[in-house]
């Protein structure tokens, strides 16, 4: 393989409506997307996941510009190489961080490589699901009884899991009275590293309500509190912005810091790291899941690739396009009919960029040769 062009986009475009988490309101995705061009004029996309404010981690879209322009495509264009795996275990190696960036890069090679070869996404990445089945995430509303109708819609829509957004002051209440609503839907709560362990005795609460898990209740970059706190949970803790590589993943799962595993792709780095990951929990019996970060259908399809791997046995959050965008960038959008998505087996992502949408969002773009 050899990438002879790069071209990133930045684009915002207006969610249907606010999303709420423990660190603060998302009205729009402001992101990157990435084209890289081989010298047939084949193309492959990716997504740049890294938000406008470092709030969830500390890359944000301006570093991330910075780390593509300034240091990583400089190690790409031009170069041969012969897989995708080698961008992130040779190329990228020896700069430190700066996961999202790296990704949407490696993410977007990947793409191009499937459809050099012709095949879809999820086949290179050795997919063997020809459906997944998704959740849906729900922000912090602002009632319970808000939260419940979404519950309610999306119940009706089909989706087979729902994960609330919980923080001090939101979270015991709202899950015993979602519970009592419904008490056999599969239900998660997400804190985004609200709590710490004196918040033992409410978090060993939320055991009494048979969730699926919690996901992230203490700091981001933490996994031996964790451990102390799966100790005395029945709940599973699993654990997301923790994770950033394989060595985390082992690490967490030697201490007992979680039980499952959130896996998405920006975070680790790319399709490589990700792929790795899964094939460890799979090979030590510890699910995962997908988890998402507001993408536009670039994103998603990305994930719906990863997501066809086996050991994707939990819905994860790859939602369809409608719940969030009044029109998505890729034709067809991305479609959930009973809370199952068809893995497109179509070259590469198996979505079609549309230029006129993604023109009709783009701030500002910039091509590198």
């Amino acid at each position: 393989m050899k990438i002879k062009e790069i071209t990133l986009r930045h684009l915002k475009m207006d969610l249907l409506y606010p999303f709420v988490t423990s660190f603060g309101e998302e009205k729009d995705r402001d992101f990157i997307l990435v084209e890289v061009k081989n010298e047939d004029g084949l193309t492959g996309w990716a997504e740049n996941v890294a938000m406008p404010t470092p709030y969830y981690n500390e890359e944000t879209v301006k570093t991330n510009w910075h780390m593509l322009e300034d240091f990583l495509m400089p190690l790409l264009l031009n170069r041969e190489f012969s897989h995708p795996n080698e961008i992130s275990e040779k190329l990228f190696a020896h700069i430190r961080g700066n996961y999202m960036a790296k990704a949407s890069l490696e993410m977007a090679a990947w793409d191009l490589y499937a459809r050099e070869q012709n095949i879809s996404l999820a086949s290179a990445l050795g997919g063997t699901k020809k459906t997944i089945d998704v959740g849906v995430s729900i922000g912090i509303k602002d009632s319970i009884e808000d939260t419940l109708k979404v519950i309610d819609q999306r119940r009706l829509e089909g989706y087979k899991r729902f994960k609330l957004k919980i923080k001090p002051g939101w979270d015991v209440e709202l899950i015993d009275k979602v519970r009592k609503v419904y008490p056999d839907i599969p239900l998660m709560a997400d804190a985004n590293s609200a709590y710490t362990l004196n918040d033992m005795d409410l978090l060993t609460a939320l055991d009494d309500y048979n969730l699926m898990m919690i996901e992230q209740p203490l700091a981001y970059n933490d996994i031996i509190d964790h451990a102390e706190l799966q100790a005395k949970l029945k709940t599973p803790i699993c654990l997301d912005e923790s994770i950033h590589s394989l060595a985390d993943t082992q690490k967490a799962l030697k201490l007992g810091s979680c039980k499952i595993i959130n896996i998405k792709v920006g975070r680790v780095g790319g399709l490589t790291e990700a792929k790795k990951i899964h094939d460890y929990c799979m090979a030590h019996n510890v699910p995962v899941w997908c988890g998402g970060m507001l993408e536009s259908g670039i994103g998603r399809a990305h994930n719906i690739a990863l997501t066809s791997l086996p050991n994707f046995t939990l819905p994860g959050d790859t939602a369809g396009s409608a719940l969030y965008w009044a029109e998505d960038i890729i034709e067809p959008e991305v479609i959930a009919e009973s809370g199952t998505i068809t893995v497109p087996d179509g070259p590469g992502m198996g979505y079609k960029p549309s230029m006129e949408k993604i023109d009709s969002f783009t701030l500002y773009s910039k091509t590198y040769r």
